[in-house]
């Protein structure tokens, strides 16, 4: 009797093939792709941030509607109140070594156009704040006072009355006008002082210039004056327009 064989035994299954070379690559460019997107996602929203309007400004007022020269003087005579002088105790301010400065042409020709329209020699509308002091001839434009205020006419003389008597100032001061008339000379500087050497500390030269402005034989040379800038002895001095 014939031997029969045992049948080979079955061939195992082959273990499934669970080596992916791309599985890893594949999670890379995903994991990649996720951070890209929240990356612009990020972008987006700062750029949303930025565009936001700012908050609005609060709306600024409107300017006050153009004020009438009365009300610019009293503003201005207001706003000095009180302001300091820069020279020392009323002394009359040292000599400027600067050239002489151009007259400011528009303010030349109102001061022109002053001479031929205003009346002649009279009372002065004066007008005082603190120690501020300003005056305008009869029918002269006001608008000419406020270029004297602000300097658009350099100074062409200076007269210094410290240490003169009441006599001795009264006739420096009309000689001083006439030889200034002569010269044609438009603004001229008449240094007062402040009175503080005085006894009883008091600007008497200032009070007696007042009163000689008043006078026909001075007011006859004189548009206007007012109180110079600090810089040209502030409260201790006026600026004088005088007619040509």
């Amino acid at each position: 009797m014939s031997q029969h064989r045992k049948p080979p035994p079955p061939k195992k299954k082959e273990e499934a093939f669970h080596n992916n070379p791309f599985k890893s690559a594949i999670k890379g460019i995903q994991e990649q792709e996720k951070k890209e997107k929240e990356a612009q996602a990020r972008a987006a929203e700062e750029a949303r941030k930025q565009k936001a309007p700012p908050p609005a400004a609060p709306a600024r007022k409107s300017k006050a509607a153009h004020e009438s020269p009365e009300d610019e003087a009293s503003l201005f005579f207001s706003a000095m109140d009180g302001v300091a002088q820069i020279t020392h105790r009323g002394e009359p301010p040292k000599s400027n070594p600067r050239l002489p400065e151009l007259v400011d042409e528009n303010a030349e020709a109102l001061a022109e156009l002053s001479e031929l329209v205003a009346g002649g020699p009279g009372e002065f509308d004066i007008a005082e704040v603190g120690e501020h002091i300003e005056g305008l001839g009869p029918g002269v434009d006001r608008n000419l006072l406020r270029s004297l205020r602000r300097g658009d006419f350099s100074i062409q003389g200076q007269l210094d009355l410290h240490g003169m008597t009441q006599l001795e100032a009264r006739a420096a001061l009309e000689r001083f006008l006439s030889d200034s008339r002569r010269a044609r000379r438009r603004c001229v500087l008449v240094v007062h002082g402040r009175g503080l050497h005085s006894k009883q500390q008091l600007p008497v030269l200032k009070e007696l210039l007042k009163a000689w402005l008043a006078q026909k034989r001075i007011n006859a040379a004189v548009l206007a004056f007012c109180t110079a800038r600090p810089q040209d002895g502030g409260t201790g001095a006026l600026y004088l327009l005088l007619r040509r």
